[in-house]
């Protein structure tokens, strides 16, 4: 499972023009889910994203989480982040979970980030959406469940 975190003053998604999902300063997380993902990857990054140290103290520095703040969260599907482009010019999906088994785990993702006290707003599963996110700092992160199975030393 792999999470594209960015930090946000505000972001929103839109399917067939409604805005489905909006939020004010917090996280905006793409999130693709890959063949052979579980609930425990699904744990993995909703703990990681939720406590991930990204926003400024006092002082200017990382120090403070999502859930210290009690900010908010807009999560939207992707199975694009999966792509291989190892090979040629067109991107492979044969590693994306099916649709069926991606949106479980994409729900099992947002009920874990909720459960966590976070408010989650959510794009629609499998629809064409627009995003508007707008990117406080930048502060973009690039996460993978798989991480956690070869952590650093």
């Amino acid at each position: 499972m792999k999470a594209v975190v960015q930090r946000v003053s505000r972001a929103s998604v839109r399917v067939s023009g409604e805005t489905v999902g909006e939020i004010g300063p917090g996280l905006a997380v793409l999130l693709g889910v890959a063949e052979g993902d579980t609930e425990e990857d699904a744990e993995y990054l909703a703990s990681k994203i939720i406590n991930l140290r990204i926003f400024s103290d006092a002082e200017g520095k990382f120090n403070l989480s999502l859930k210290d703040l009690c900010r908010e969260m807009l999560v939207v599907s992707q199975f694009t982040l999966i792509a291989d482009t190892r090979k040629g010019r067109r991107p492979s999906f044969i590693e994306a979970a099916q649709p069926q088994e991606a949106d479980g785990l994409y729900n099992v993702f947002i009920r874990l980030c909720r459960e966590e006290g976070t408010q989650v707003a959510t794009g629609q599963f499998g629809a064409m959406m627009m995003l508007e996110i707008y990117n406080d700092g930048p502060v973009t992160i690039i996460l993978d469940s798989r991480d956690r199975l070869n952590p650093r030393l």
